[in-house]
């Protein structure tokens, strides 16, 4: 791939010269001549001077052909540029170079069990190698080990034991993913968890769930997990819909210069924010579906406290309501409008319902033809009848807690049922793939 990445490049850049080629662009010997400037077009978040630095390239060093592939080779091997892409030309026996770049997604890095240090040290460490640092990263790439290498070198020098290790995980507190920078080997305990809304401390239901945090390994994932699992509901049940969890903050007294005990307390900042009452939710892109039908799976009347769980709970229904039609893509995208005024909120809901879905065929392994027969008898859909996921699920709840409603008295074993859905959307088919375990 990198050879024919090269190849392109030359073979562009060839395109791009002078009708009188130089000396040193033809002979086959690592000639040198004088490079005049260096430009980059494509940019977003990087500067052109923070991209010319990582290309290594020096206004008025010598350079040869080579040294401007491997600049183009350092843009990419970095993780932050997902095109790349170079012409030069010759001026007054001087190169002037452009690469026109195309930058990578990056994501937040997030620090899971580090509480030896604030995230802002942290920061500027990475920042000490990589001065564009700005919390977010690249998947992947030589930019990425980087931090890593920057981080690892301060935890050293405080004393720090363990390897640091780096991966991208679903964001525990919001959408997309993250760089997710971890230590293995700290042997580090959550102690205690405390609020500061006394609303949660004289809570049953957050006491016991406090269980599943408490004594478990350090971990800012674990919490904030916790936090959106299990106190978020809470909230949001009662129409605290902006509610504010955390940053969960390490509390520790005592000499900061002695090693960390290894308990270590949280204290969770909480911001409840105003109740809100339901006011009204509009709907777009619904052709198929009535906004009577889909306002109604809501289960809200204007006036009502505006329960989070429940208004999610009602995109899930609209979502399976397309689905019990065939429609297995469809989309919801909802946008709140808070009025801070009267305290209510209402929705915006657009729809993209997506291709609808005939019932192609079953693709059975893991059990024996007999069986087989039987649950090809017991499915509830034919060839080229419209797919209902409901009818999907019924069938697999069967298979998972009854599966006497499907064998009967056939002796079939397995402990789990392996699932997939696999659509064709050209011919307007799915396929349902079960394997069992």
């Amino acid at each position: 791939m990198v050879r024919y990445f090269r190849a392109c490049l030359c073979a562009l850049s060839l395109l791009l010269l002078p009708v009188e080629f130089p000396a040193w662009a033809q002979s086959p010997d690592p000639v040198s001549a004088p490079l005049r400037e260096v430009h980059v077009d494509g940019e977003k978040h990087l500067t052109e001077t923070q991209i010319i630095a990582i290309t290594g390239l020096v206004p008025g060093s010598q350079i040869g052909r080579d040294d401007l592939q491997t600049a183009a080779d350092k843009l990419v091997q970095s993780g932050l540029f997902a095109k790349v892409s170079y012409n030069f030309q010759t001026k007054l026996a001087s190169v002037l170079v452009t690469y026109h770049v195309e930058e990578s997604p990056r994501i937040p890095v997030y620090f899971d069990n580090i509480p030896w240090l604030a995230d802002s040290a942290l920061g500027d460490a990475i920042r000490g190698k990589l001065p564009f640092f700005d919390g977010t990263l690249p998947e992947a790439g030589a930019a990425v080990d980087q931090a890593v290498e920057a981080v690892k070198e301060l935890l050293t020098s405080r004393g720090v034991q363990g390897s640091l290790e780096h991966t991208v995980i679903a964001n525990p507190s919001g959408e997309g993913n993250v760089q997710e920078f971890h230590v293995e080997g700290g042997a580090l305990q959550i102690a205690k968890l405390e609020f500061s809304d006394p609303a949660l401390l004289n809570s049953k239901a957050v006491q016991q769930h406090l269980s599943e945090v408490i004594g478990k390994p350090y971990s800012r994932l674990t919490i904030d997990l916790f936090l959106s699992e299990a106190i978020r509901p809470i909230y949001l049940q009662q129409g605290y819909l902006r509610v504010k969890l955390g940053p969960p903050e390490v509390q520790l007294t005592g000499d900061p210069n002695q090693k960390l005990p290894s308990q270590i307390p949280i204290y969770v900042p909480v911001a409840p924010g105003d109740v809100y009452r339901w006011k009204e939710v509009h709907w777009s892109g619904n052709t198929l579906v009535s906004e009577f039908t889909l306002s109604g799976l809501l289960g809200l009347k204007p006036g009502d406290i505006a329960d989070g769980m429940r208004i999610e709970g009602g995109w899930d229904r609209a979502r399976e309501e397309y689905a019990h039609r065939g429609y297995l893509e469809a989309k919801l995208d909802q946008v709140p409008a808070y009025n801070d005024q009267t305290h209510t909120v209402s929705y915006s809901v657009s729809i993209q319902e997506g291709p609808q879905y005939r019932f192609g065929k079953m693709i059975l392994t893991g059990i024996s033809p007999a069986a087989e027969r039987k649950l090809h008898a017991a499915w509830p859909i034919t060839a080229g009848e419209l797919f209902d996921k409901a009818k999907f699920e019924e069938l697999l709840t069967k298979l998972q807690s009854h599966q006497e409603l499907v064998f009967g008295e056939l002796p079939v074993h397995y402990d789990n049922v392996g699932h997939w859905l696999q659509t064709d959307a050209a011919k307007g088919t799915v396929d349902v793939l079960l394997d069992f375990k």
